[in-house]
């Protein structure tokens, strides 16, 4: 399973390139689908080689490990769909249409309740047939497309377990794409000096990382203020669009090394000017 895992980190390490490098959201997703889909070849390949050396792992592969690679795959066919099928229009529009595409989510999470139960509280007593090959049970209500699949890489419910984390996803870049039209159409800027402005010119990762380090500190209202309220603070300030910030965070967090790469420059770099202006003394 080591290959594996490398494989994983090496997947994440390049959307999180992508997401940096490539600001259009339609060909992001066009790149980000490109990628995932051919590691997920090279995961299949792998597993059709190496096999399992017993059920227990077969179970840990098929619902812990293959849904990290396959829910980025739907996620970012997710985006690319309502992006390209995005409406021109009002706010008014749009946000009817984000809020159809919120409802659908919430449709699949009523028609799949008792699964997403399953999964949240961490249950294990069907994990025999829900994430065993060839385990399947007619009578588990299986979605249509189980029976088109390669069964030499697929359980009943690996898909299922990600759909829900693409879901989860989903939910925060349409919520983001929200709020961003309610910003933008009720928009009121103060600031102290209307002569000066200042504008944020480093990477939107590094920022992501900045305000949550900022929020987790509790520097902001003696520790009370919102994620969301300080976000918007800074999009507000610094004229930029902080993008799904929230998923930002996850792609953060799941850096191989190096996890708080902004912050730990923003400390080298003080450090060196303290010393450099004590030598100028």
């Amino acid at each position: 399973m080591m290959k594996i895992q490398m494989l994983l980190n090496n997947l994440t390490e390049q959307l999180n390139f992508i997401d940096l490098e490539i600001d259009d959201a339609v060909l992001k997703c066009e790149k980000s689908v490109e990628v995932t889909i051919t590691t997920i070849q090279k995961v299949k390949k792998e597993i059709l080689r190496v096999g399992f050396k017993s059920v227990s792992e077969e179970i840990h592969f098929f619902k812990e490990i293959k849904p990290q690679f396959t829910s980025k795959r739907i996620y970012y066919n997710s985006v690319y769909r309502i992006e390209t099928k995005k409406p021109s229009g009002s706010t008014r529009i749009l946000k009817k249409y984000y809020n159809n595409e919120l409802e659908k989510l919430k449709r699949y999470f009523d028609d799949n309740l008792d699964f997403y139960k399953y999964y949240r509280t961490k249950s294990t007593y069907l994990d025999y047939k829900y994430f065993v090959r060839g385990s399947f049970d007619v009578k588990q209500s299986l979605d249509n497309f189980y029976y088109e699949t390669d069964l030499n890489f697929s359980t009943s419910h690996d898909f299922k377990i990600a759909k829900i984390i693409a879901n989860d996803l989903l939910q925060l870049y349409l919520e983001d794409c929200i709020k961003l039209l309610d910003r933008k159409s009720n928009k009121l800027i103060t600031q102290r000096n209307p002569n000066v402005k200042l504008i944020w010119t480093g990477s939107k990762i590094a920022l992501t990382e900045l305000l949550y380090a900022l929020q987790t500190e509790g520097v902001f209202n003696n520790g009370s203020a919102d994620l969301k309220i300080i976000a918007e603070f800074f999009e507000d300030n610094f004229s930029l669009d902080l993008g799904p910030y929230r998923r930002n965070f996850l792609e953060i967090r799941a850096r191989k090394e190096n996890r708080t790469k902004f912050l730990d420059t923003l400390k080298t770099n003080l450090l060196k000017r303290m010393d450099d202006t004590d030598e100028s003394f």
